[in-house]
């Protein structure tokens, strides 16, 4: 695998933009980090703890996009860090200030780099300078050599490679003030809407080039993660990545599929706090360059093409629920 490099300079076509331009980190706690470790062994990607942490990465890839801690309860979300150009930082807390955005401590897990301020939900959220992490192109689809006449059974299940998954693709979180929380990503971090269907779910992407969304929002009584999203080779590789959980006796899920928004196919396991880890391939791509047809789409055509039929809890927003 080539040795992936991040970049740290903005695009020319983008001088103008002053937003955010990754996902930097992802940070929640759940109640044991050695299930959270063979969960995500389990799933194809790299976890290597690090004192009291589980810090998430992908195979050949330089970027940890995540951190888990233990802490007693149900599965929360803690915080989330996005990254910018360094000749960005300064209009973007500008602008932070002139809107009257919360300022916030820095969270108890993270570190003082950076700001701070409070996402409508109610969770912190952090912006510093860093390497670009999302996608400069949209990923290229791994086609597997046609085997040769007459071996095409030779790709049997004792064989089978393990997937492992090659960066973040997203997020999609849970929100009780979706209104709010798109405004927030859009005005103060420079996010843009990529699509939506009303309040009940809104898809947005970065300005400097990013899949389709990097992060997304559905409506629920209140925060949470619904799931974290994985990039593979191919839908050979999302079907594999199915059978891999099934094997490993992670057997709740949805998938294989296609979505619609986003049009990436799809398989989603369920982890064990209630939220999702999914298998994704060739999803549309928004170049920095590109302004997308944002557009709102009626529910029955924002969701799936195909696939089979959609768990009942599927869209449970479980970390509310145990609150309640």
């Amino acid at each position: 695998m080539p040795e992936i490099q991040l970049r740290t300079q903005k695009s020319p076509h983008r001088a103008a933009l002053h937003g955010v331009h990754s996902l930097d980190a992802f940070v929640f706690t759940v109640p044991d980090l050695d299930e959270a470790q063979r969960f995500y062994s389990d799933f194809g990607i790299e976890p290597r703890r690090e004192a009291n942490r589980l810090d998430l990465y992908t195979a050949g890839h330089p970027h940890a996009w995540g951190s888990l801690y233990q802490a007693s309860g149900v599965k929360k979300l803690q915080y989330l860090r996005f990254a910018c150009f360094a000749e960005d930082f300064d209009a973007i807390a500008a602008r932070i200030e002139r809107l009257g955005v919360p300022r916030c401590a820095p969270h108890a897990l993270g570190d003082d780099r950076g700001l701070w301020v409070l996402h409508p939900d109610g969770f912190p959220v952090q912006v510093v300078v860093a390497a670009k992490s999302s996608p400069d192109a949209g990923s290229e689809p791994v086609v597997a050599p046609r085997p040769p006449t007459g071996t095409g059974a030779s790709l049997n299940r004792a064989r089978i490679p393990k997937v492992h998954p090659r960066r973040l693709s997203h997020i999609l979180l849970f929100s009780g003030k979706v209104p709010e929380a798109v405004r927030f990503f859009e005005e103060a971090l420079g996010l843009r809407v990529t699509d939506r269907s009303g309040d009940l779910i809104v898809f947005m992407h970065g300005a400097h080039g990013s899949d389709h969304h990097l992060i997304a929002m559905a409506h629920s009584n209140g925060p949470g993660l619904h799931h974290l999203s994985w990039d593979v080779a191919n839908i050979d590789e999302v079907g594999r990545g199915m059978e891999q959980m099934y094997a490993a006796g992670h057997v709740r899920g949805w998938g294989v599929g296609r979505h619609v928004l986003g049009s990436n196919y799809f398989h989603y396991v369920r982890d064990p706090w209630g939220s999702y880890s999914e298998y994704s391939c060739d999803m549309d791509y928004v170049p920095g360059d590109f302004d997308w047809p944002t557009a709102d789409h009626p529910p029955e055509d924002s969701f799936y093409a195909w696939g089979p039929k959609v768990p009942e809890d599927f869209v449970t927003n479980f970390q509310t629920e145990a609150a309640a």
